[in-house]
């Protein structure tokens, strides 16, 4: 296994913002996605819109493109980044909803972190809208999907 260093540690252990100042100006995007299990009953209320803090899935999705843009104010050490776009697309499933982001900018830092929080705070504010209702519920699966880094033409 390939020993690499942690880049937001400097060489006495203590943490540090890294300098990306030098980096090129690249198209940068990335997608993660989730899952929150929910009751039977829980995913009819949400389909029939009777959820009475309002439309779950309509206020996850803007909730999670919010979290896309403040990440830099969440996570100590990330970049603030101009974002081209956000996204995030919840789909109601068997068990529960899945939430899977898509964040992209033109920048000299990735944007996993922004699509990492935008599914964790859409599948967040799912819990907070649900909770009354459902005392079972689970987030889990959170991951990185891709990332990718593509040089402007």
């Amino acid at each position: 296994m390939e020993n690499k260093k942690l880049t937001h540690l400097d060489n006495d252990g203590n943490a540090n913002m890294v300098d990306v100042g030098q980096k090129a100006i690249t198209a940068r995007s990335a997608s993660a996605s989730g899952h929150i299990s929910l009751s039977e009953n829980t995913i009819e209320l949400i389909l029939e819109n009777r959820i009475k803090k309002g439309s779950v899935l309509t206020v996850a999705k803007i909730a999670g493109i919010m979290a896309a843009k403040k990440t830099s104010d969440i996570i100590p050490l990330c970049h603030p980044l101009l974002l081209n776009v956000a996204d995030v697309n919840l789909t109601i499933e068997e068990n529960g909803v899945k939430a899977v982001s898509y964040v992209s900018c033109n920048g000299n830092t990735g944007v996993e972190m922004e699509a990492l929080n935008a599914v964790s705070s859409s599948l967040l504010t799912i819990y907070d809208m649900c909770k009354a209702v459902d005392k079972e519920m689970v987030i889990s699966g959170i991951k990185l999907l891709s990332k990718e880094k593509k040089e402007i033409l």
